[in-house]
């Protein structure tokens, strides 16, 4: 149920007070392992959380602890019991990475990793609350030239008029592609974005925002296609 994740008032009958439990959504990072599996009810107590990072629980507001990240897992969904992701909490992932198989190599290097103990038990960490705080700020400062948020705003607008697509792009996908980019300019050392950071990014954030209608659906488009497609189309600025 929704109050499984977010928390709820619990009666004490000793002395007829409410105590509040919290769900497992108070906590640095959130993972909604195969998410898809649950009902649609149980996805959307996760909206307000993704978007507001706070739970509002009988009128009563509670944030969350910083930082704060969403992580989920999905199976096909066309595999039995499952349930598709609705747009509203779709639209509130940053991005979405498609896995696949790991190569042999890779599968044989994570049998051996398993053999005497999980790799998970020498995990340390590398970075601080404070640290990832830091940093989130360090991105919101590095620049974006006016031109290039235009490119942004046109790989955008293009999704919202192609007519293969039942649902283009809302203003939350191009500023998740915004941030994304600065993060990405901030990571290869740089203090400002270029047009290469947004056409590397715009796929993994901005296609798994988009329907395609029945048509296109079933003539085997697909929505990476059409972001890539706006990307090849409208000219890069300079």
């Amino acid at each position: 149920m929704p109050a499984d994740i977010t928390g709820s008032q619990f009666y004490n009958p000793k002395d007829g007070t409410f105590t509040f439990r919290e769900g497992p959504v108070f906590a640095h990072v959130v993972l909604a392992d195969e998410i898809n599996r649950t009902s649609p009810r149980t996805q959307s107590a996760l909206l307000e959380v993704m978007s507001e990072k706070q739970v509002t629980v009988d009128g009563q507001r509670r944030g969350l602890p910083q930082p704060f990240f969403v992580l989920a897992t999905q199976n096909p969904s066309d595999f039995h019991g499952t349930y598709p992701l609705p747009e509203a909490q779709l639209d509130r992932f940053t991005a979405c990475v498609r896995l696949g198989y790991p190569e042999p190599e890779h599968e044989l290097e994570i049998l051996f990793s398993q053999n005497e103990r999980h790799p998970f038990d020498d995990l340390k960490p590398v970075v601080s609350c404070q640290d990832v705080l830091d940093l989130q700020a360090q991105v919101r400062t590095v620049r974006f030239d006016k031109a290039v948020a235009e490119y942004v705003v046109r790989v955008v607008e293009s999704t919202r008029k192609d007519t293969r697509l039942r649902l283009g792009l809302s203003p939350r996908g191009s500023l998740a592609l915004f941030r994304t980019a600065q993060a990405r300019a901030r990571i290869a050392g740089r203090d400002y974005v270029l047009p290469e950071d947004v056409k590397a990014l715009a796929v993994p954030v901005l296609a798994h925002r988009i329907v395609l209608d029945t048509k296109a659906k079933y003539g085997g488009i697909k929505p990476p296609q059409i972001v890539q497609e706006a990307l090849e189309r409208i000219p890069v600025p300079r």
